[in-house]
This record gives C-alpha cells, structure tokens and sequence, in this order.
C-alpha cells in the first residue's frame, strides 16, 4: 500500500541507496533537494542511463551484511542498543575501545577507504573554485565565492572499494547475529 510507512530497517537501506544515487546523479539530488525545500515531489522522467559503477547497486542485503560484519567483529549492535546510562565512563570507554578494534577490523578487511583532504587537521586550507560540495562541507561564516579559507576540522573519507562477503544460499540476511545458547 502507497499509505503505509516503509519499516525502519528499509528506510536505512533506502537511505544508503539515496545517499550514493545522490552523490553521482545531479538530476537526481536536484529531484531531492526539490522534495526537501518545497515538499513536492517533481515530475517523472526517463530512467537514470548511466552511474558511475564504482559500487554494485545497493540491496537490504548488502547493508545487512555490513552490519553483521560490524557486529561479529565488534558487537557494535551489542553495544548500541545497550543502555550505557548507568554504567561508568570508564566502562563506556572499555567497552567502546573493543568495539572499535573489532569494527576497524572489520573496516580494514573489507573495505579500502582513503582521506579526502591530505593536510592535518587543524591546519589552514584553501578551497578553490569549482570544489565539489560533496567532498568539502563549509560551516561558520560562509559568504562570497570561492576561494575560501579556513580551517579543516575535518580529512573526510573516501570508499575506494568495498568487498563484501557473498551470502550462502539460504541465508537470512536479516538476522545479524544468531542467539547463543550454552548448554
């Protein structure tokens, strides 16, 4: 049914899908931005021809493997969806350096990433005309044209590759990890 709301984990792959759909169709993110600053939807047109194959299309599989990786080498769901409210932050610190050893694994085996920016962080940079708005984000007082000057507070990251795990037939994406019991 066109009324009913997409449950939450397919608005997350739609997301994922939007996001990189948005990052390499400029007719696309304009349909988008339209959408997000008018509230109406535009009006139909051909199919996208052509996208940069940089990545293989998005599925809720392709996410839910993602995520099962994060969780079977960092229990990151594990520790997302535990209250840490009251544990100490020394626990929460504990805690978070083992779930980002075995999430950064889990990166670093799957996944080739690479900084935008080359400078340090902290340091003075100029962004020159004609940057891409999708690489460089510019906050505080921005006014004028380009070029800016600033400091990076930020590298950004770039997806070089990613190669995931190619689910067995008959596996069920949805669970990301199995229950456990010792018996």
């Amino acid at each position: 049914m066109a009324d009913t709301p997409l449950p939450f984990f397919a608005r997350v792959v739609l997301a994922w899908a939007c996001f990189f759909r948005v990052m390499f169709d400029g007719v696309f993110a304009r349909d988008v931005s339209n959408v997000r600053e008018r509230g109406r939807l535009p009006q139909a047109r051909a199919p996208m021809q052509s996208l940069p194959a940089i990545f293989p299309p998005a599925t809720s599989d392709t996410a839910l493997v993602l995520l099962a990786l994060f969780q079977r080498e960092g229990r990151l769901v594990d520790f997302l969806e535990q209250d840490v409210a009251s544990f100490s932050d020394v626990d929460v610190g504990a805690a978070a350096r083992v779930v980002h050893e075995g999430c950064r694994k889990a990166l670093r085996a799957h996944a080739r990433i690479a900084p935008i920016r080359d400078e340090e962080e902290g340091t003075r940079v100029t962004v020159a005309a004609g940057f891409a708005p999708a690489e460089v984000k510019l906050s505080g007082n921005v006014a004028g044209s380009p070029p800016f000057t600033g400091v990076l507070r930020h590298r950004g990251w770039r997806a070089l590759d990613l190669s995931l795990p190619v689910p067995v037939t008959g596996h069920d994406a949805n669970v990301l990890a199995p229950a456990e019991v010792e018996l």
